[in-house]
């Protein structure tokens, strides 16, 4: 798996997936990803949808729901760039995407700047 970069938004340290690259090939995946969050030490992290596998958005594939669960035992707030309409998302997971902001653990933004925003709150 390739290295999340390491960034600062003011107080907030986060990793950051590479825009435009798969990151990760299922969401057993996220493992790799609170590693290096431990390592660094942060608590927060920035990907984009290229980043996930296509299955992710789709609630039946489970790809998700494992994903989150991982995201909220470990207390760790990932935001994803995924803009209006780039990503074909079911119905289901738009309904699991309202649940999760409601915790805020996971949220998608239609920008960067969005997405740090959130993660800095």
């Amino acid at each position: 798996m390739t290295t999340l970069a390491r960034g600062t938004n003011g107080p907030l340290t986060f990793l950051e997936g590479p825009a435009g690259q798969p990151l990760f090939q299922s969401a057993d995946d996220v493992t790799t990803l609170l590693e290096q969050c431990f390592a660094v030490p942060t608590r927060a992290a920035l990907l984009y949808a290229t980043n996930l596998p296509p299955a992710f958005f789709d609630v039946s594939s489970q790809q998700a729901g494992t994903f989150l669960q991982k995201l909220r035992h470990y207390g760790l707030r990932v935001a994803v760039v995924a803009p209006a309409g780039s990503v074909p998302m079911s119905q289901r997971f738009h309904e699991l995407l309202a649940a999760e902001r409601r915790d805020r653990a996971f949220g998608i933004f239609d920008s960067r700047a969005a997405a740090l925003a959130w993660l800095t709150e």
